[in-house]
């Protein structure tokens, strides 16, 4: 017999691997998870957590946590464009969904709304969840190398307190080791793409900006400083991580020079210069130096070594794509990793983690780097090119607010260009619809194409392969319960109406045949009744219909109508 440490090893504590840790404990895997670090992230790097990642914190039962921390919506979104913070302003975009016209498609899309929370603050409640939980945490632990075999995975790691080396047996192993993660790379994991496009730093800081920023609630202001277009993001970057105090600014340089020297008084003299106010009373506390990337992982796994997060896609920070879809990557692999380990499905499953989450991968990395581009147009409708001083951004923007024909035609072609960053700041679809194409879903050909933009709105659907839609149902006790409330929580569910009878009795005989703890939900029933007629017009199956729902609220296989096939469905998805 085989023996094991531990049926999962996960290395790294950011948000893939702390994700991955509360999942795997609370769906009662036994779960080591090893960090280099004493404890969690301590600047706050990634922040926007969208309503997907919320709604994967609202079925771990952790949302209220994230909630306490986070900023809410209404501090985050007049995302401005300015010359300064102090200076004059270029524009504004109403983001994350705050907008009057935005709003209502945000609200009804999820019961969970988005929220500001840095990465200071989300990994702390993951891995003190999955402590809490079961999941043995061992801080201080570099992981060095592993080999596998047709049984397990040996990690070699070592503990950075006592300085000696140590191997630990596991079933499996997730490297959620960020960017330069050793797993992927020993792993041999295809990475596509490119690394080291441009050359960017962060500076975190105190000071007081309330009065630049306290009237015009935002949790990200672009200026546009002499130098913006050098490498960087797009433009500078003045980001709040609490308002109005505390801050982040992102800066670039020329890679292709020696990385530059940020020491305490160059950081002061760029925070002062994009803020506007050459007296600002700063702060520094921080300063570091990082590289625009644009490199994705073709592939997710290799063998019983599975990777996640950074590991496996690297890009910058615009859109607020990153904590998100390293999250959202644990969510997808952990609830299969659980069912291989417990006997319920075989290791054919695995194989869908990487079918699923790469092209999202791929989708993501584009999708950062083409907004992080998408900054031009607007240097060029104020006539500015990359050598710009002061007087040029100036003048640009006084003839672009000139009463003149040309100044009419300037602004026509700022507005267009400030709209086009709504596929940055508000591009709902790629937040909320990732789609998966795999043997863990089984297609019906149904799936009507978009009306509206993918990438800017969100299409719900019962279609397999895409997330059961929210809409609010009323449960028993009279108080709203969203249809995302009645599944999840790890284990497979079986969605039906009144006259779908049939359906729970085949429910009950399947999960008896396979060993499986099988949700029923009826909608229609007391629990779950469809008050507001939402559920009939979205459901896309007659009330006599079947959805079958992964524990990650996707929906696996759909019968719109009476039928059969449910045990057989199973079967095939769970690689029995």
């Amino acid at each position: 017999m085989t023996s094991y440490d531990t049926d999962v090893l996960v290395v790294g504590s950011g948000p893939a691997g702390g994700s991955a840790a509360l999942l795997l404990a609370t769906y009662g895997v036994r779960t080591v998870l090893a960090t280099k670090y004493g404890w969690t992230a301590h600047t706050p790097r990634a922040h926007i957590t969208n309503q997907r990642t919320m709604e994967v914190l609202r079925d771990l039962g952790i949302e209220d946590q994230a909630l306490a921390q986070g900023t809410p919506p209404e501090l985050m979104g007049d995302t401005v464009l300015c010359t300064s913070l102090a200076g004059e302003e270029i524009g504004r975009i109403a983001s994350w969904g705050t907008a009057d016209r935005s709003a209502t498609e945000y609200t009804s899309a999820s019961p969970c709304h988005m929220i500001d929370l840095p990465q200071t603050y989300l990994e702390p409640i993951l891995v003190t969840n999955a402590a809490a939980r079961g999941a043995k945490l061992r801080l201080d632990t570099e992981f060095l190398d592993f080999t596998q075999d047709s049984d397990g995975v040996t990690a070699r790691l070592r503990d950075r307190v006592r300085g000696d080396e140590f191997t630990l047996r596991a079933r499996y192993l997730i490297g959620a080791d960020g960017a330069r993660s050793r797993v992927a790379e020993q792993a041999g994991l295809p990475i596509d793409g490119q690394s080291g496009k441009a050359g960017s730093m962060n500076i975190t800081f105190t000071a007081d900006l309330s009065e630049y920023v306290a009237h015009r609630p935002s949790v990200l202001y672009w200026v546009m400083r002499p130098g913006a277009h050098l490498g960087g993001i797009g433009m500078g970057l003045v980001r709040m991580v609490r308002p109005w105090n505390e801050w982040l600014l992102t800066w670039g340089y020329d890679i292709a020079q020696p990385p530059p020297e940020v020491d305490s008084a160059e950081a002061t003299r760029i925070v002062r210069d994009l803020v506007g106010d050459p007296d600002l009373p700063v702060e520094i506390t921080s300063t570091s130096l990082w590289t625009v990337n644009h490199s994705y992982a073709t592939q997710y796994s290799s063998g019983r070594v599975f990777c996640a997060g950074d590991a496996v896609h690297r890009h910058p920070p615009s859109n607020g794509l990153g904590s998100n879809t390293s999250v959202q990557d644990a969510y997808n692999l952990a609830w299969k990793l659980a069912m291989v380990v417990r006997g319920e499905a075989g290791e054919g499953l695995l194989d869908s983690y990487s079918a699923e989450r790469a092209p999202v991968g791929k989708q993501i990395v584009d999708r950062a780097n083409l907004s992080r581009d998408q900054f031009g147009p607007i240097f060029a409708a104020l006539g500015v090119d990359g050598d710009a001083d002061s007087d040029a951004i100036t003048a640009g923007l006084a003839a672009c607010t000139a009463a003149t024909e040309d100044g009419a035609l300037r602004r026509k072609q700022l507005q267009a260009a400030i709209e086009l960053k709504n596929y940055e700041f508000n591009a709902h679809g790629v937040e909320m619809d990732q789609r998966y194409v795999s043997s863990a879903v089984i297609p019906d050909g149904a799936e009507v194409e978009p009306v509206r933009d993918p990438e800017l709105y969100h299409r719900p659907t019962t279609a397999p392969g895409a997330k059961l839609p929210h809409v609010w149902l009323v449960g028993s006790d009279g108080r709203r319960v969203s249809t995302l409330d009645l599944v999840g929580r790890g284990r497979w569910t079986v969605l039906t109406g009144l006259t779908g009878g049939a359906w729970c009795d085949a429910a009950a005989k399947a999960g008896a045949d396979l060993g499986l703890d099988l949700g029923v939900v009826t909608v229609g029933s007391p629990e779950a009744r469809d008050s507001y007629g939402d559920w009939a017009r979205i459901s896309g199956i007659e009330e006599e219909g079947c959805l079958l729902i992964r524990p990650d609220g996707y929906v696996a296989w759909r019968q719109p109508a009476a039928g059969n096939g449910l045990a057989e469905a199973l079967r095939s998805l769970l690689d029995r």
